[in-house]
């Protein structure tokens, strides 16, 4: 009985749905319901709130999440393990990432990673967009920065880092500037926000050492990076981009980096998926060889 309710309030946790756990396990959604009220009952505690719109954990919920989360992955370990003994890694893998870096660097890899994996089938949808995995039936997502879900499994791959840089045709004609307050003074070229992260290192200031962001402006707004590198190199302005986009042409002189003190901390790339899928052979596989070649 100590096993009653636990894989449906696992499902319900995860998908914040009593209607798409359901499906997931196969059985209705009374049953579902019966099963969690039942183990509440047994618990004494109340491990979801329930509205007409919304299914959340209580505190006492996410506790118990955690700890049954790790249950169930144990025993989904011994049965993977038995199994992989008699497989080798074979299926489709559907994934999502940040349009550029998937462009430039990870779909390069995962196609030299199905060289050596013929059996395995890659769908890769790119967007800048959040696409929520459970609700898209993702199996791996990369997400570049700060994580705030706590309900997928993480693994860090590399890093990036943020460049300002502009062409010497700009600087000459322009100058260049060494403190944060003189880029008010050129014409910053824009994506998609208009403004800059940066680390104040102004000893004076309160926050000193702390990461803040500047508001810039200028006369080109582009939600392309291509576009963004290709008027930095024409000399149109001064832009902020990652590494990827404008490493070649700082190696090459034809853009020079600025302000490289107030250069913000380098940004995390992970690998996230659900908890279902960590033990995955063909996920597990594909995750390792990316952490590898990324790195």
């Amino acid at each position: 009985m100590r096993w009653d309710g636990v894989s449906e309030f696992v499902y319900v946790a995860e998908y914040e749905s009593f209607t798409r756990a359901a499906k997931e396990l196969g059985i209705s959604t009374a049953q579902v319901s019966r099963q969690i009220s039942a183990l509440e009952k047994r618990l004494n505690i109340k491990l979801l709130y329930r509205t007409t719109r919304k299914v959340s954990l209580t505190e006492e919920g996410r506790v118990f999440y955690q700890h049954c989360r790790s249950v169930l992955d144990g025993l989904d370990a011994a049965e993977q393990a038995v199994s992989n003994l008699q497989s080798k890694p074979q299926g489709r893998i559907k994934l999502t990432a940040p349009v550029t870096y998937g462009e430039q660097q990870l779909l390069p890899l995962v196609n030299d990673f199905m060289m050596q994996y013929s059996d395995i089938e890659v769908t890769a949808f790119l967007s800048n967009q959040k696409i929520d995995l459970i609700e898209g039936g993702y199996d791996l997502a990369i997400r570049i920065g700060k994580l705030s879900d706590s309900t997928m499994m993480a693994k860090k791959l590399s890093h990036r880092t943020n460049f300002v840089c502009a062409a010497p045709s700009y600087l000459n004609k322009y100058g260049t500037p060494h403190a944060l307050s003189k880029l008010s003074q050129h014409n910053c070229l824009l994506g998609t926000r208009d403004y800059w992260h940066f680390i104040d290192t102004d000893p004076r200031a309160s926050d000193a050492g702390k990461e803040r962001n500047l508001r810039v402006s200028g006369s080109i707004q582009y939600n392309s990076g291509h576009s963004l590198v290709d008027a930095a190199l024409k000399g149109l302005g001064i832009v902020q981009l990652p590494d990827y986009y404008v490493q070649k042409y700082l190696a090459s002189g034809e853009l020079i980096s600025l302000l490289d003190d107030y250069r913000e901390p380098e940004e995390s790339i992970w690998a996230i998926y659900p908890h279902n899928r960590q033990l995955s052979p063909k996920i597990r596989l594909l995750v390792d060889y990316l952490a590898e070649h990324l790195a």
